[in-house]
């Protein structure tokens, strides 16, 4: 675990969930600090060379952009574990792929462009040796999506359903050669430097003020949920990754996935489809420092929504933890061959 001062903290607090669109957003931030630009631009590059910082960049609906993703549910002999996704690493599309301590072991999240047809491009990976069981699980309802992890500990929420939901325009949006353009640019890792925008804005031809009204007008529609910073979980801390899968009555689905979703400490909700052998519909992600912290969390939750059926499936190793590049197509094959039976 990286050690840090309380003004790494607070900063990371800050810049988790907004960040000025402004020419000099760090001579805003330190501001708000009451301390010097120079400061917060060296303690940030300071977190960013440590790793604590994984990346400062825009973060795109996957959905608004015409993307189609699902996360995939796998039971894989154990043996073949690491094998397989390491194989499934490889495919571009997929952004997030955890073992978890469950029959079904390795979770992964997969996101394909508008034209590509999910489901092949999932089947791609059956020829690959161990898989025993393959479930997809879409999103059906998205309730939330956004982590902030609260590094000030004193400053730390109670456990209730206390954050309003943010509106957000429902816009058709079909993106232009130049949206793309915006897009590839924007979610590239922003340097730490006085004027960060400027190299985007001169990259896309375009003024900064253009930049940032684009940026503007993109949060209000959905399309950017937000300008922000990333971290990685477990250099600060965060080991105890939680996903609380619950089992809900199908007339309480929306009533229950409103309500977790408006939990501080929920980073992510959906209702997903459930299987025979799968039975929960309403998924939501908890990030702790102790499983014990994980368990009392889900405990003091499952008392306020009142759904008996649930459990806690940890992250027990993370095999890939990366972003989606958007608009920056690669095709994927497995040169492996099913072997003759």
């Amino acid at each position: 675990m990286v050690s840090m001062n309380e003004l790494d903290k607070e900063l990371l607090n800050e810049i988790q969930w907004t960040f000025p669109l402004v020419t000099r957003p760090f001579d805003a931030i330190a501001k708000k600090f009451d301390t010097s630009s120079e400061i917060v631009k060296e303690r940030l590059n300071n977190l960013k060379e440590t790793g604590v910082l994984r990346q400062l960049s825009a973060i795109f609906d996957t959905r608004k952009l015409g993307y189609t993703s699902s996360l995939v549910a796998m039971e894989i002999e154990p043996e073949q574990l690491e094998y397989v996704a390491n194989q499934i690493n490889r495919h571009p599309g997929v952004s997030h792929n955890y073992e978890r301590d469950h029959q079904f072991n390795l979770w992964f999240t997969l996101a394909v462009p508008p034209g590509s047809d999910l489901k092949s491009e999932v089947n791609k990976f059956k020829v690959l040796k161990g898989i025993k069981k393959i479930r997809m699980l879409p999103t059906l309802q998205l309730f939330k999506i956004g982590v902030k992890l609260d590094m000030v500990e004193d400053k730390k929420h109670d456990v209730k359903p206390s954050e309003e939901k943010k509106e957000i325009r429902n816009v058709n949006f079909e993106p232009t050669e130049q949206d793309k353009d915006f897009i590839r640019e924007l979610q590239k890792d922003m340097e730490i430097i006085d004027e960060p925008f400027v190299k985007a804005a001169k990259n896309l031809g375009i003024t900064e003020q253009e930049l940032f009204e684009k940026m503007n007008h993109f949060q209000d529609i959905g399309v950017m949920r937000r300008f922000a910073a990333i971290l990685r979980h477990r250099q600060v801390g965060f080991t105890a990754n939680g996903m609380i899968v619950w089992k809900v009555p199908t007339n309480r689905i929306s009533e229950v996935g409103e309500k977790l979703g408006s939990f501080p400490q929920v980073s992510h909700c959906y209702e997903r489809p459930t299987y025979p052998d799968w039975p929960y519909n309403v998924f939501s992600m908890i990030h702790c420092k102790t499983h014990d912290e994980a368990n009392e969390m889900a405990r003091t939750i499952q008392g306020q929504i009142n759904v008996d059926d649930y459990k806690i499936l940890f992250s027990s190793r993370e095999f890939k933890k990366t972003r989606v590049e958007y608009f920056v197509e690669n095709s994927f094959s497995l040169e492996e061959t099913i072997p003759a039976s």
